[in-house]
């Protein structure tokens, strides 16, 4: 980051336990079982870690360099639960955005995930618990290889030859996100060899992510009472990390910050290609 940048982080931050994988020779797999619960394998462990706000250098982030971006996003959308409204009002309200934000040639949406903290709700609407270790969702093999999945071959292969990115869209769907928010590290600060490759085993289909090893090296920041006016993009990955930069690592955590009367975090993350 920039002096300018470095000089801001100062301002405000917290302390928080983030959980790190540990390479001791054990792969790292996860299984998404049928009730939506994430199971894993592996060590882990927790660090306290500074965490910077976002707030104070959002004008000093972005994609190609810390890997994360905050920005303030208004939506149409009344309820983030209803699919139909999702498929037909947000999509195209986030390929504009990320057309926008990127001057990507072509932007196409292919997942939604929402993430409930509060286990009654969770189980009532049917979603997903947050992720509470650090990790990136994508390896430069399937990330590629999400592009086959999802387009025809031929179109597949032709767009492999470009340049692309996966980008992950986050936001609040209900209240003020203060209980269980996302950190972020700076890509800029990540080492290579710390992002492990890991199995991810669905009913459906066998992916492959990564987990993340501690480094004390690495920089990390949070979003203080995210709005849901607001969303963070949070690039995953990236097709020419030389020229572009690589991926952000993230998770949950718990804020020992937050007010006890803090609403538990509703939120959506919303991946799209962007194709260059």
């Amino acid at each position: 980051m920039n002096d300018q940048a470095n000089n801001a982080l100062e301002i405000s931050s917290i302390n928080a336990k983030l959980t790190f994988f540990v390479d001791n020779g054990e792969p790292p797999i996860n299984y998404i079982t049928e009730d939506r619960v994430l199971e894993r394998t592996g060590e882990y462990k927790e660090h306290d870690l500074l965490l910077r706000d976002a707030r104070e250098v959002k004008d000093a982030l972005s994609l190609d360099k810390q890997g994360f971006q905050l920005i303030s996003h208004n939506t149409k959308v009344k309820s983030f639960y209803n699919e139909d409204e999702v498929s037909n009002i947000y999509n195209s309200e986030v390929e504009s955005l990320i057309k926008g934000i990127t001057k990507a040639k072509s932007v196409v949406v292919f997942d939604h995930t929402v993430r409930v903290e509060d286990h009654n709700l969770r189980s009532e609407k049917k979603v997903r618990e947050p992720v509470m270790f650090v990790h990136n969702d994508y390896t430069q093999d399937s990330g590629r290889q999400r592009v086959r999945d999802l387009f025809p071959r031929e179109e597949a292969e032709d767009l492999l030859t470009r340049r692309f990115n996966i980008i992950n869209i986050w936001r609040s769907i209900e209240g003020i996100v203060q209980t269980t928010p996302l950190a972020f590290c700076d890509a800029d600060s990540i080492n290579p060899g710390q992002l492990i490759t890991a199995e991810r085993r669905t009913k459906e289909r066998v992916g492959y992510t990564q987990a993340m090893t501690f480094n004390e090296k690495n920089s990390w920041y949070y979003v203080s009472d995210m709005k849901p006016n607001e969303a963070v993009l949070l690039k995953t990955f990236e097709s020419d990390e030389l020229n572009f930069g690589g991926p952000s690592g993230h998770t949950a955590f718990k804020n020992s910050n937050a007010p006890s009367n803090a609403d538990a975090r509703q939120s959506i993350e919303t991946r799209v290609f962007a194709f260059y």
